[in-house]
């Protein structure tokens, strides 16, 4: 059973808070893949910010796939190259 509603689509507050929501919205084993696939975009916009503030210097994630998922991500920024999930967004 699902602890988290599933909206469709979350209200903008600050990138941390995104990126939270989204996160377990993606892994809550409850949320339809159609969810996810709409939600995927949204957790990794808000990558460059958290990246800018030190969030990931200070946190790790647990989860094995979102860790691989953020890190791959924010390579692909650094390298100046986007995932294909996000450019065809």
């Amino acid at each position: 059973m699902s602890l988290l509603p599933i909206p469709a689509a979350l209200p903008s507050t600050d990138p941390l808070t995104d990126f939270v929501a989204n996160a377990r919205l993606m892994l809550d084993p409850a949320t339809p893949e159609s969810v996810r696939r709409e939600t995927e975009p949204r957790l990794l916009a808000q990558l460059p910010m958290l990246h800018a503030l030190g969030v990931f210097e200070l946190f790790a994630i647990r989860d094995p796939a979102l860790h691989a998922l953020v890190s791959d991500e924010l390579a692909a920024q650094k390298s100046g190259s986007r995932l294909s999930v996000v450019a065809g967004s």
